[in-house]
């Protein structure tokens, strides 16, 4: 079974992922998660920034994948975090 999305309002509890934070040059700060690919943000505080990492961390959880292509090698397993 493929790992569905996280659906809207839906907590992830015992989760945790590691950010990079970053002090902005023109003020503030961003930040960018390794572990995901792409998935950053930014904010002029950091109470904005956090705010604004933890809505980039689920959106960029809950965007739907592509189902893999089945061949004899591998298998699809589901993961629960």
């Amino acid at each position: 079974m493929w790992a569905t999305p996280v659906p809207a309002g839906v907590a992830l509890l015992n989760m945790k992922i590691h950010a990079v934070v970053h002090q902005a040059e023109e003020g503030g700060y961003w930040a960018e998660v390794p572990s995901i690919p792409g998935c950053a943000t930014q904010g002029e505080t950091m109470e904005e920034l956090l705010a604004n990492l933890k809505e980039a961390v689920e959106g960029c959880l809950s965007v739907a994948v592509e189902a893999p292509t089945e061949d004899a090698s591998g298998q699809v397993i589901e993961l629960a975090l």
